[in-house]
């Protein structure tokens, strides 16, 4: 067990993680996009479920464990890819994927990462790679063949940003991207001194403000400059055949994320992906769309058990990770929640989320009479 660091819940985490972060840094990690509406309407959905508890059932070993893609895992959750990781705690990425290690649970590097995959890599445990495509094709292709050699089994590629996302008070706060110091963000910075030294202090004693990581030398560009040509991410032309191509690139496990529409969920499994994310992108690519949770009964009839199904967005409590199995999902994702224990308290912080929602999932299984995560199902739940 780690130290419980005055938090009882992912809420005392996200408190904690507000205060040392600054405004705008802080707004990147919270923030939605446009009139921010979708982030309610993911809480609302999870609210909306409740549950029918059974009783007089033996609870008195509670077992939270499963398998994902065929590997054990301390329970059905899996940190999910977040590329600003680095921004929120020095070297935040390596802390994540430490942490995720050292509880038994997969994590997911991210291709828009400030640290590169071997070195993340080197953290140990479970870990899956993500995959934003790069203007120029070849460097994707390359990642990918990097990650792979170097034990990522599973690859998720992020389908849910074809384009950039709206996010207007990245702007209004002074934190845009390239990001460059000016009168407000600096103001910012300086009020948050602990950060100020912790993060960007010690990137300045190993020689800079980092960059993004994962393309070769010459189109490295820090955070602070623009993307050199060829090195932007750029999905508005990835199709279903360009989604092919990397299916017969990848030989690992192939996971598509931001699914939404049964339709697509049929076309992944018809195109031969292994796994789904039913994922809004936690309400950050477009406001109005649907919430997760109230995608995913539609999206599990699609794919009639055929495929591995995770559910994303939203999930804050053990309680939303025990509705989204008796829904029908395989598995969670989180990212705000272990990012919220990073930014307050690093690796020990991230430690403290996972251990949270552990213990949160065992008592709500306890208190529906459910000892194993093979018992869960829809019985246990009315939607209001």
């Amino acid at each position: 067990m780690g130290a419980d660091l005055g938090c009882w819940n992912i809420a005392d985490l996200r408190a904690k993680a507000r205060r040392r972060l600054p405004k705008g840094v802080w707004e990147y990690l919270e923030r939605g996009v446009e009139d921010e509406t979708g982030m309610a309407r993911n809480r609302d959905a999870f609210n909306a479920l409740t549950f029918v508890p059974r009783v007089g059932r033996k609870v008195d070993a509670v077992d939270t464990s499963c398998t994902i893609f065929g590997k054990p895992s301390a329970m059905p959750l899996a940190i999910a890819p977040t590329g600003a990781a680095g921004i929120m705690w020095h070297k935040g990425d390596i802390h994540l994927a430490r942490a995720a290690a050292g509880h038994g649970l997969p994590f997911t590097i991210s291709s828009a990462s400030t640290m590169d995959v071997e070195q993340v890599v080197a953290a140990g445990g479970n870990q899956w790679f993500q995959l934003y495509m790069w203007q120029d094709r070849e460097l994707s292709y390359g990642v990918l063949e990097r990650a792979h050699a170097l034990g990522c089994e599973a690859l998720f590629v992020t389908l849910d940003l074809p384009v950039a996302p709206n996010r207007e008070y990245l702007y209004h706060n002074g934190f845009g991207m390239p990001f460059g110091l000016n009168r407000r963000n600096g103001t910012d910075m300086l009020l948050h001194p602990r950060w100020l030294a912790g993060v960007i202090g010690r990137y300045m004693l190993d020689g800079g403000i980092p960059a993004q990581a994962n393309l070769p030398k010459k189109l490295k560009h820090s955070v602070a400059r623009g993307a050199k040509p060829g090195a932007l991410f750029k999905q508005d032309d990835l199709d279903w055949a360009g989604l092919a191509v990397l299916r017969e690139k990848w030989p690992g496990k192939l996971v598509l994320k931001g699914v939404l529409h049964p339709d697509d969920a049929k076309q992944a499994l018809a195109m031969g992906a292994d796994g789904i994310v039913v994922s809004n992108h936690g309400a950050r690519s477009l406001d109005g769309a649907i919430a997760s949770i109230d995608a995913l009964p539609a999206i599990v009839e699609a794919v009639g058990g055929r495929m591995t199904v995770f559910l994303d967005s939203g999930v804050r409590r053990g309680s939303d990770v025990v509705k989204a199995l008796a829904l029908g999902a395989d598995a969670v994702m989180v990212g705000r929640a272990t990012l919220y224990g990073l930014a307050a308290a690093g690796e020990a912080g991230v430690t403290r989320a996972l251990e949270l929602l552990q213990a949160e999932t065992a008592r709500v299984m306890a208190m529906l009479g459910l000892a194993s995560i093979a018992e869960i199902g829809p019985e246990a739940l009315r939607k209001e």
